[in-house]
């Protein structure tokens, strides 16, 4: 397996991502969360989400986050985003959802599309804004729209975190080096294949938290088929409990990172704002980059991922508006309402 070779810097509690001053208090235990029918859809890259707005509708149920995120019965999305009630008088309070119904921490670009719904309705008119998402304080700034229809939407997510630990990674599976090695095997057609199909591959991860959980894999390229066979298999592996979110990248000349993601919960991804954060941070880790601005390609596009010496990291690229409408029959509004269809 052609792999770069690997440097850690142990890095303390400093890197953590800090808890939110004066947040808004979470969620008690047991609240039934129920959305208003009314969606906003839109993407970054073809990474798409639906924002919903907490109300007096359906209860969100994995079932209806299933339903809804359903490509051929539902609107479809790679997932949802619920802005909690009370946002217009305080600081947006933020919930986001896989299609699988799973609840996850944050989205690079679930937040910059909630920001380009937060932003119509008035919400940043003065530039950088709060929200909070997963137990964390984040800022969003959306500008827009530009002539072609599109938001520049960006997120500065924190710092990012080495080593990762608990509840993320399994400490018994990180080496010395802050890394997560597993026996795989091989791809057909595969640029690491030596011994023909099944021949066990040892892949080498760099885990890194950016408020959730990823794995980076580093090599000199990666084809479509080894990041979905691989993808599934690391997503689930014992070394991540709560499963990972995981990114092939490769280094090439300049200032540039190309990615493959498979996203936890989701499966194969077009973008992932987190997982550009994430594919920056573990090559500045690894001696690949210095810290600074780095242009992140990914199959749906190109995201400019900014990371800062003290491991700040920030998320900028455009989102683009897909549709608005409201969920009719069996989703819990009554057939024949009025909609907007995507």
């Amino acid at each position: 397996m052609s792999q770069h070779s690997l440097h850690s810097r142990t890095k303390g509690a400093s890197e953590a991502l800090s808890a939110p001053q004066n947040a808004p208090p979470p969620d008690p235990p047991g609240r039934t969360l129920r959305i208003l029918p009314r969606f906003f859809k839109a993407h970054g890259h073809g990474n798409d989400y639906l924002v919903f707005e907490e109300g007096p509708g359906a209860p969100l149920t994995p079932e209806l986050i299933r339903a809804i995120c359903d490509r051929h019965r539902g609107p479809g999305s790679d997932g949802i985003v619920v802005v909690q009630s009370g946002w217009e008088d305080g600081e947006p309070r933020l919930r986001m959802f896989n299609p699988d119904g799973s609840e996850f921490e944050r989205s690079g670009n679930g937040l910059r599309i909630a920001g380009v719904y937060l932003r119509q309705r008035g919400a940043g008119k003065d530039g950088w804004f709060p929200v909070t998402v997963g137990g964390d304080r984040v800022r969003l700034r959306v500008s827009g729209p530009r002539e072609d229809g599109a938001w520049d939407a960006s997120v500065e997510m924190g710092k990012v975190r080495f080593p990762v630990g608990p509840p993320f990674v399994d400490p018994a599976a990180v080496d010395e080096r802050g890394r997560v090695s597993l026996t795989l095997p091989d791809v057909v057609g595969g640029a690491r294949m030596r011994r023909g199909p099944d021949a066990p591959v040892q892949v080498e991860l760099i885990p890194v938290s950016v408020g959730n959980p990823h794995a980076v894999a580093f090599a000199d390229s990666w084809s479509r088929a080894e990041a979905d066979r691989y993808g599934p298999l690391i997503e689930a592996g014992a070394a991540f409990p709560r499963g990972t979110n995981v990114q092939f990248a490769s280094v090439s000349a300049g200032r540039e990172i190309a990615i493959r993601i498979w996203e936890r919960g989701v499966g194969r991804t077009l973008a992932s704002g987190t997982s550009a954060c994430a594919a920056v941070a573990a090559a500045v880790k690894a001696g690949l980059l210095p810290p600074g601005r780095v242009a992140v390609l990914m199959e749906g596009g190109t995201m400019e991922v900014v990371l800062r010496e003290d491991w700040a990291v920030s998320l900028h690229g455009p989102v683009e508006e897909v549709c608005a409408g409201v969920l009719a029959g069996r989703f819990g509004e009554p057939a024949g309402a009025s909609r907007r269809g995507c």
